[in-house]
């Protein structure tokens, strides 16, 4: 069950991006061709030089905004880019070339940032601008937002749940003559710009992604004793030894080898595992010596 479901997430995305980018398996070259023809050689070289300061396993989140970038930029135009906004806000050139931090997407990174405002802005172009924000962990419809004042019965207002996702909520009159709504769940629908973003990721996967760097980072060697451990744990719990791949020498192996082992579809105790091999990777050794621990306790 826990591999179909993965297969099944892997075959929507590969069919998303191939429809986006004309590639189901793409990968780092290929994104990067593609972007510098839509937003030019010096963005592009920017978004890489950010996606090479990333933790490397971060790196695959960093090209998937980039990804989100270019379907969002052959939407929008180049005027995107370099558009006045009001409310203070920089122009997202300035933002890219600062790194400027812009509310609400402080608590992304720069990329993430600017995928999340190009697929609203994206989802405005497309839909209108949403009238109502909600928050999906509730799947209740009833009444959860509110309505404008010219509201109707039958309307249906465009809301927003997450960056480029949108839905309708249907206003009906309340038997006490109230006027209400519900969510339209079957209206939910997300931006080109949103579904490349996550298309991308999940059909590129982990990596490894080479970005033409000198030495390789991926070919840094890990730490054997603790390359052992975590090895030994992901094969005790489940993982096939395909799966887990030979021993760990360079932070390539431990790379490829999480992208194989589909962890996020497993049970809660490979969360623990997960930021073992993510400390094992970035080089943390204070994290990796307290998910050491962490594991120990689920063997």
């Amino acid at each position: 069950m826990r591999d179909a479901r993965a297969e099944d997430a892997r075959t929507e995305a590969r069919r998303l991006i191939r429809d986006l980018l004309g590639e189901e398996r793409p990968d780092a070259a290929l994104l990067l061709s593609q972007a510098r023809s839509a937003l030019g050689a010096d963005r592009v070289a920017r978004s890489v030089e950010l996606a090479r300061g990333a933790p490397l396993t971060r790196r695959s989140t960093e090209l998937a905004a980039l990804a989100g970038l270019l379907v969002g930029t052959r939407e929008l135009g180049e005027r995107w880019w370099h558009q006045e906004r009001g409310d203070k806000l920089p122009a997202p050139d300035e933002a890219l070339r600062t790194s400027t931090a812009i509310d609400p997407w402080t608590d992304l990174t720069v990329l993430e940032m600017l995928a999340a405002w190009i697929a609203d802005d994206a989802a405005d172009e497309a839909w209108g601008r949403p009238a109502a924000v909600t928050d999906l962990n509730s799947w209740q419809a009833e009444d959860r937002v509110e309505l404008p004042k010219d509201a109707h019965p039958g309307q249906r207002v465009v809301v927003s749940f997450d960056a480029g996702g949108r839905l309708d909520a249907v206003v009906l009159r309340r038997p006490d003559d109230e006027l209400g709504s519900n969510l339209d769940f079957d209206s939910l629908r997300y931006s080109r710009p949103a579904e490349a973003q996550w298309s991308w990721g999940v059909a590129a996967g982990l990596g490894p992604h080479r970005l033409d760097e000198h030495p390789d980072p991926y070919e840094r060697p890990v730490d054997a004793e603790a390359a052992a451990t975590l090895h030994t744990w992901a094969l005790r719990h489940g993982a096939s030894a395909e799966q887990a791949g030979e021993v760990w020498r360079d932070r390539g192996d431990v790379v490829a080898s999480i992208e194989r082992i589909d962890w996020m579809w497993r049970s809660g105790e490979w969360f623990a595992w997960w930021r073992g091999v993510s400390a094992l990777v970035d080089g943390e050794p204070e994290q990796l010596a307290a998910r050491l621990q962490e594991i120990a306790s689920v063997s």
